[in-house]
């Protein structure tokens, strides 16, 4: 399968050429820009980034390493295929993880902070009426690191950033079950869980904020075990 070249922009300048590339291509990944199973070619990935083969082989080396992509046998990379064992697998991982930074937070939120989450929400609602799934999709990722960041916990925000680049393939499912129901009123439901969360954080009730993050993996993962079902049969 070819690689759409809207998904990139070519990197211009040679010191950051490798790291660009890397940079992108982790983003495309965890936002669900790839088919599972889908193959990512060099020649076909240099064609869109305008570079040559090196630096795209060292960024599909990194992402083999940090296990979001495969080594195919041919020397080129291929997205993992979804089931649902490694779909529990994940949002396990996540809910553990993620649950912990939520709580680390809630001291922490500022009043500035609640500000901007609920202006995230907003800015996620409409979008959802007016826009693409990708721009929907950055924004519910813009709400969860923000949140997570005020965990201030380097360590918990690397692990965070590693489960949903792994969780890509299942962002992908997502994008085709969202985009149909886009401006209509099922796109605001999305947003239910980050409003609980927010309440929790005003109240600085750790108990409910945990209790919301876990609700929001949860029903993700509800809904993408019944995408995995549905696929299968």
């Amino acid at each position: 399968m070819s690689v759409s070249v809207d998904v990139f922009a070519p990197i211009a300048s040679r010191s950051t050429i490798q790291d660009g590339v890397y940079r992108q291509l982790r983003y495309a990944l965890m936002t669900g820009r790839f088919e599972p199973g889908q193959t990512l070619t060099m020649a076909a990935l240099s064609e869109s980034f305008g570079t040559s083969h090196m630096p795209v082989r060292e960024a599909l080396r990194r992402l083999v390493a940090e296990n979001a992509l495969e080594l195919a046998a041919n020397g080129s990379a291929r997205i993992p295929a979804t089931s649902r064992a490694r779909l529990d697998d994940l949002c396990r991982a996540r809910i553990a993880v993620e649950s912990l930074a939520t709580e680390l937070a809630v001291p922490n939120v500022t009043a500035r902070d609640i500000v901007e989450l609920e202006d995230t929400i907003r800015e996620h609602e409409t979008i959802g009426l007016t826009d693409s799934v990708y721009a929907m999709l950055d924004k519910n990722q813009e709400f969860h690191f923000h949140l997570y960041g005020a965990s201030r916990s380097e360590v918990l925000i690397q692990l965070i950033e590693t489960l949903w680049l792994r969780f890509g393939p299942y962002m992908r499912m997502l994008t085709h079950h969202i985009e149909p129901l886009l401006k209509t009123d099922s796109a605001g439901a999305y947003s239910i869980h980050h409003r609980e969360i927010v309440a929790a954080l005003k109240g600085k009730d750790v108990v409910a904020a945990r209790a919301a993050i876990v609700a929001d993996i949860e029903a993700t993962r509800d809904l993408l075990r019944g995408l995995i079902g549905e696929e299968q049969s």
